[in-house]
């Protein structure tokens, strides 16, 4: 049964608005003049249909998801749907297409919202806003660009070659830490074997002979007890570290103060660094180049930057600007990092005590933007080409991400492999000077 939004007016010349269920109507009318109102608007309330619709979605197709889209399903569909859209297939279709087409899971159940969204009289951005867990706010506001300037097939490309080129950047450095985290940890499995059955045998042959023992060998049998005595400390201070830092980040300071240390922090931080600054950018550039007023586009690139300190530059940047100033001075302006007692601490705490304090203070004032991006901005400015700026310094970030990873991993094998070969002379030593000694005493 429908359901009728009214507004009429009582015998004193009141208005009312209320809703009233009725099979149609001429029934809905004939209700409400029974309860002595003057009806002057009715019609139909559009909540019921759309829920009605949505229970019938849940019948047809939905299934339960937990989580949200990946970003990988995100960008294989919004390439298909531009695709389908250059074909010139009316967007409701195309979109019934991609469901029919998708796996059960969070993706095929927001299609089904939003069809059910569109066919109630909503817009495609309106329709995807109400679907947060698939179309974040940077999806969401390019597709209603698209929409106010009549180019969606084209803000679709543009939002496609977007997350593809941020996909593969995040496979490149993903890819780059797959080789040193697996052999870190099966480095740590064999030594722990090591420790708690091959060293103890040894030390039962030892204590037999009752030779005097170097000091080498000592240093290992004590290794070896503390392992045997602590072994669940080996995974225990990783996952308590990792427990610890996601409850300082929790909290805003200690948020700030962890983003400063890692964008900082030795050998990674620059590849962290550099990688926000490609992404950011290139946020940035394509809201810009898809029509999105320059003051959405900044809090927006501020949302997704994924840093409490690029969060900090783009909110300043965009107070600038309200301000009635250019891009450009505010974020050269800004860019310091400047000191936070939070990142102090965790220099103090990761980098050797003293040694991190040094390095901390001779690194918290470096900038997160060098003169490059800051002029390059300026000039995209002053000629009106700002977002083909943006886009150039993303695609310089990108490159300079991909050399220093590169570099990195060249530098990373031979680095493991002299460590662990150092570990593991250290133990055969260790282990075989007693047993060389005992053999020169029996002969």
């Amino acid at each position: 049964m429908p359901t009728y939004q009214y507004e009429a007016m009582d015998n004193t010349g009141q208005e009312i608005r209320d809703v009233i269920d009725a099979p149609s109507e001429e029934e809905a009318q004939a209700t409400i003049r029974q309860m002595g109102y003057f009806v002057t608007k009715i019609t139909v309330k559009k909540v019921r249909k759309v829920s009605e619709r949505k229970k019938q979605a849940k019948k047809k197709g939905k299934t339960f998801a937990i989580g949200g889209v990946g970003s990988k399903q995100l960008t294989a569909f919004t390439r298909q749907l531009a695709i389908l859209q250059d074909a010139g297939l009316p967007i409701l279709r195309s979109l019934k297409i991609l469901e029919v087409q998708a796996r059960p899971g969070a993706l095929k159940n927001s299609l089904i919202d939003v069809c059910d969204e569109i066919e109630s009289g909503s817009t495609l951005s309106e329709a995807m806003g109400k679907c947060p867990k698939a179309f974040d706010r940077l999806y969401v506001n390019m597709i209603k660009a698209g929409e106010a300037g009549g180019a969606l097939e084209t803000i679709l490309k543009r939002l496609a070659e977007f997350q593809e080129r941020s996909q593969s950047l995040k496979r490149k450095v993903k890819g780059a830490l797959v080789y040193p985290c697996t052999v870190v940890l099966f480095a740590v499995g064999i030594l722990t074997f090591i420790m708690l059955k091959i060293v103890p045998a040894f030390i039962k042959i030892f204590a037999d002979f009752e030779t005097t023992l170097p000091a080498m060998t000592m240093a290992l049998i004590n290794t070896s007890h503390f392992v045997a005595a602590y072994w669940w400390a080996i995974p225990g201070i990783p996952i308590s570290i990792w427990v610890f830092v996601k409850l300082v980040r929790r909290f805003e300071p200690g948020r700030m103060g962890w983003d400063m240390f890692v964008l900082k922090m030795p050998i990674f931080g620059q590849l962290v660094e550099k990688n926000i600054v490609a992404r950011t950018t290139r946020t940035l550039g394509t809201l810009v180049a898809s029509g999105v007023p320059i003051l959405e586009a900044l809090h927006i690139t501020r949302e997704t930057s994924g840093n409490a300190v690029f969060e900090r530059l783009y909110q300043r940047v965009y107070d600038a600007i309200r301000e009635g100033e250019s891009i450009s001075k505010p974020m050269k302006e800004n860019s310091r990092i400047s000191f936070h007692p939070v990142a102090l601490f965790f220099w103090f705490m990761f980098i050797v005590g003293p040694i991190g304090v040094l390095m901390y203070v001779m690194r918290m004032n470096s900038r997160i933007l060098d003169d490059m991006v800051v002029n390059m901005v300026d000039v995209g400015e002053e000629t009106g080409e700002l977002d083909t700026m943006l886009y150039k310094v993303a695609d310089t970030f990108d490159e300079e991400v991909s050399v220093l990873t590169d570099s990195l991993m060249s530098l990373m094998e031979p680095l493991l492999i002299i460590v662990l070969g150092g570990i593991v002379g250290f133990i055969v030593i260790a282990l075989f000077m007693p047993l060389i000694a005992l053999i020169q005493k029996l002969s």
